[in-house]
């Protein structure tokens, strides 16, 4: 059947067809998700563990390795890593594309209970997970901080008021408190006065907990009426702590207050989140898979002003950072960029037609195809965005193609005299196939991206879908709307032309003689034509092999993302003020616009001596350095200055999966036997640091941080009636930041903690003041049954498939290819001869990058195979395909 020749006879029912493609077409770009990248989800569950005061071996031995265990029994896993620091263990386990997230995270929350019995009893809350996606970072930063009011008040607006109703906006997934302040009473505990009324730690603990009960008290039930009986057993503040009893010594109460200093203070109070120069809470909100980002953020910056209304004056809100400004200005550069085209398109079309209804007719073939193609992205689930848009870009030059073969072979039979129906009929009859090949040969470049695999395969499916979707709804316009519009109103050229006319006409005639030439000149020379295109095919081969090969390219973000790290020994007060310094340092820079400084990163699997910031620059039109270039100009700044180091990077579009680590790129060698890989590591970080194009080279190894190991005399200490979990008991109560009470409000739970005071923290001498009671009742010192012993011990323990493991990072300088520097680092290990006991491997960008591009080549040799099977049934010839692909080599080669 001549489908052509029926939309030519049915004018009606063509017009109805395409305003039906137009109508949806429409409706559904209204309707489509607007972000900057495919969606795509990477199911990756962090997992995390928190028990004040423990060690890193403690943490690694007894949270993260039982977890890991359990962990491994799930099915899917493609990577698990840990990061156990002092107190702190987070656990990232990442599964296979195919995996659905939801049923992973209930997996996850059986293993969890499964390895409850094997964690330590005293944690102060399960181990606890949350979804997160490398793939889709938050949407929008919003930091909460007063000049005035306490840190916990503000933590209680941020955390109760505004986070709570922030994740209740549509489209909303999470939101994530960084730098949280949650209240807490602190009882810091004097040792001297303890000794000097003889009381225990352990009397202390008992006593808060005595004084501090909320247990159901009952109802009274009365002929006629019912009484609920409520108590005052409830403390609320470090005040009404302060008056509790303790002890009694000579007849008289010793009261809390007399023994510690009791305040109203937080819960983690070894970090600090700092908004430009002031501490703040930062609130980061994450969507939905699937929503629309743009939409997502009006909706929460609707709420702002509301907040503003409900909280103190005091209380500043303001916006670190919102993706969508980058959203907006991209997707409005691509859509220019796409409106650009096709009035380039069109113009061209005139200039070799010279003919504006014949211009007109294939013009409509680019709107009607972009448009359709919108239909099909919204029945598939897809989102306007920076892929599928550049797809609709590559694709104006395709989509017009068909409806120009068409209009041409109509002009053809009408220059031979034909009237215009009639030239229409015989036109498309003669090159309907011809349309259909183009079509299906067209689209069958991009099938064999569809079975690309990985996270790249996800981002690209969109782009090959997209493409080929527009190019199909060309082809039908092509064969339904463009015939029948040359029936009706395509006009021939007059018989006289104008200056302009005839000009281009010299040209047109001049070429197609030159063309007509080289072509003569070929065909009599075909054993050296076909030489030179065998000749281009190895050039080819030849400059694919040594052309540099990248990953994602690096763009101007317009975001910096960077770490700090300071010596193994440093403490907390030291560590925050030399991150102060180099924030200061950063701020005074004029393309900076706002930035956020996390110094004691726990949260993020760090340790006491690191820190991050992140910084959003001003827009691109207010700087003169690009977000490389800032980076490049500012290293040397930063690390500059003396105890601190600095590593910065620039974000790539997208994570793929990896560790958070210092810099961009991750090699992690790992063993059986962590004293090996403890020697080894070291040394390959030094090979790589001396590569050229390498930068920021660091590892995550840190097994040089002081440590005072409490030697107990166990003999001596049973003798006088002292236990060893008494001992640990009294150190974990002075010194382990220890939940002992919590404190239940109809809003929230907030805690009781213990510890001495900081003056009895400044040196381990000050360990020989702690008092144990015995079980004679007299208080024992810590010095009689037990010795101290200095010595250096791991600041974090990290674990890569549940194996110990050191990942080495770094940065690349500019120019240098991720292709060009994994081959030189494996090159490094081999001549290096490691212990076959020890495996290094790459993890995130690089791994990504190597996955796909092995998969490069067969790639595309399926798609040339799969061209020539498409051809070979529309020609039904072997050898006609090869003629038409003959012209690849040239084309790759250019």
């Amino acid at each position: 059947m001549n489908i052509p020749e029926q939309f030519i006879r049915r004018p009606i029912m063509t017009t109805l067809v395409t305003s039906g493609i137009l109508l949806f077409g429409f409706v559904a770009y209204r309707a489509l998700p607007v972000n900057d990248l495919p969606n795509v989800d990477y199911p990756t569950l962090q997992v995390t563990a928190a028990l004040p005061g423990a060690s890193p071996e403690t943490m690694a031995s007894s949270v993260a390795t039982p977890l890991e265990r359990q962990f491994s029994t799930i099915a899917g896993i493609e990577s698990m890593n840990s990061t156990s620091s002092l107190g702190f263990t987070n656990i990232t386990v990442q599964f296979s594309l195919d995996r659905n997230i939801d049923a992973a995270a209930q997996d996850v929350q059986a293993a969890i209970s499964q390895a409850a019995r094997q964690l330590p009893p005293n944690l102060p809350s399960p181990p606890s997970y949350r979804k997160v996606n490398p793939a889709d970072q938050p949407i929008l930063y919003v930091a909460v901080s007063s000049p005035t009011l306490p840190l916990y008040q503000v933590d209680e607006y941020a955390e109760t008021l505004m986070a709570q109703r922030i994740s209740m906006v549509s489209g909303v997934a999470q939101v994530q408190v960084y730098g949280s302040k949650k209240y807490a009473v602190r009882v810091l505990l004097n040792p001297d006065a303890l000794a000097a009324r003889g009381i225990g730690v352990d009397e202390v603990q008992a006593a808060i907990q005595r004084g501090n009960s909320n247990l159901p008290t009952g109802t009274l039930w009365g002929s006629k009426q019912a009484f609920t009986v409520q108590s005052n057993g409830q403390l609320y503040d470090a005040a009404s702590f302060r008056p509790l009893i303790v002890a009694y010594r000579n007849g008289n109460p010793v009261r809390l207050e007399e023994v510690a200093n009791v305040i109203d203070s937080v819960q983690g109070d070894k970090s600090i989140n700092w908004f430009r120069d002031t501490q703040a809470i930062v609130l980061a909100i994450q969507r939905q898979p699937g929503t629309n980002t743009i939409e997502v953020v009006d909706g929460v910056k609707k709420l702002l002003p509301e907040f503003r209304s409900q909280i103190p004056a005091a209380v500043k809100l303001t916006t670190l950072y919102d993706r969508s400004e980058s959203i907006r200005s991209s997707i409005g550069d691509v859509k220019f960029t796409l409106f650009l085209t096709i009035c380039l398109v069109v113009m061209v079309i005139f200039l070799f037609l010279r003919n504006i209804s014949a211009t007109l007719i294939p013009s409509f073939a680019v709107p009607l195809a972009i448009i359709g193609t919108f239909a099909a992205m919204y029945m598939l689930n897809y989102t306007i965005d920076n892929l599928s848009l550049m797809a609709l870009t590559l694709s104006v030059g395709f989509v017009v193609d068909d409806a120009i073969v068409m209009l041409e072979n109509i002009v053809r039979h009408m220059e031979m005299g034909e009237e215009r129906l009639e030239a229409a009929f015989r036109g498309a009859r003669e090159i309907g196939f011809t349309i259909v090949s183009m079509t299906l040969s067209l689209v069958a470049v991009f099938i064999p991206v569809l079975f690309l695999g990985g996270i790249v395969g996800r981002l690209l499916h969109e782009f090959a879908v997209t493409i080929s979707v527009a190019i199909l709804v060309s082809g039908f316009v092509s064969l339904s709307l463009t015939p029948m519009l040359c029936s009706r109103f395509l006009r021939p050229h007059t018989r006289k032309h104008g200056r302009i006319y005839n000009a281009l006409e010299s040209f047109f005639v001049g070429m197609a003689n030159l063309y007509d030439r080289t072509l003569k000149v070929v065909l009599r020379h075909r054993v050296t034509t076909v030489t030179f295109s065998l000749v281009l095919l190895v050039a080819t081969g030849y400059l694919f092999y040594i052309l540099p090969k990248g990953f994602i390219p690096s763009q101007d973000s317009g975001q910096v993302l960077g770490f700090t790290l300071a010596a193994q020994d440093i403490s907390f007060e030291s560590m925050a003020e030399h991150q102060k310094v180099l924030n200061a340092i950063l701020l005074k820079e004029p393309a900076v616009d706002t930035m956020m400084s996390v110094c004691g990163s726990i949260g993020f699997g760090g340790a006491g001596n690191s820190g991050i910031f992140f910084i959003h620059m001003k827009p691109r039109s207010e700087r003169s350095d690009s977000t490389d270039e800032f980076i490049a100009r500012m290293r040397g700044k930063v690390n500059s200055t003396p105890g601190i180091m600095a590593f910065m990077q620039n974000p790539p579009p997208i994570t793929v999966g990896g560790q958070f680590t210092q810099s961009l790129y991750q090699l992690t060698v790992q063993g059986t036997d962590p004293k090996e890989i403890y020697r080894w590591s070291p040394q390959i970080e030094s090979r790589i640091r001396a590569l050229p194009g390498f930068q920021d080279v660091n590892s995550d190894l840190q097994i040089a941080s002081p440590q005072v190991i409490v030697d107990i005399n166990r003999d001596k200490a049973l003798s006088l009636g002292v236990s060893v979990d008494q001992v640990q008991n009294a150190l974990y109560t002075a010194y382990g930041d220890r939940q002992v009470s919590t404190i239940y409000t109809p809003a929230n739970q907030y805690f009781v903690i213990t510890e001495v005071q900081p003056q009895y923290q400044r040196s381990p001498d000050a360990l020989s003041k702690l008092y144990i009671r015995s079980t004679s009742g007299q208080l024992i010192p810590l010095d009689t049954v037990a010795k101290l012993v200095r010595t250096v011990g791991p600041l974090t323990i990290n674990h890569w498939g549940q194996l110990p493991a050191v990942t080495i990072s770094f940065n690349l300088s500019p120019g240098v290819a991720v292709g060009d520097a994994a081959n030189a680092v494996e090159s490094a290990l081999h001549d290096m001869r490691i212990p076959a006991t020890l495996t290094a491997n790459f993890h995130g960008t690089v791994e990504a990058f190597q996955s796909s591009f092995r998969n490069l080549t067969i790639l595309l040799v399926v798609a040339v195979l799969v061209i020539y099977m498409v051809l070979g049934v529309l020609y039904e010839s072997l050898i006609h395909p090869i003629t038409i692909l003959s012209g690849l080599p040239s084309a790759m080669f250019g």
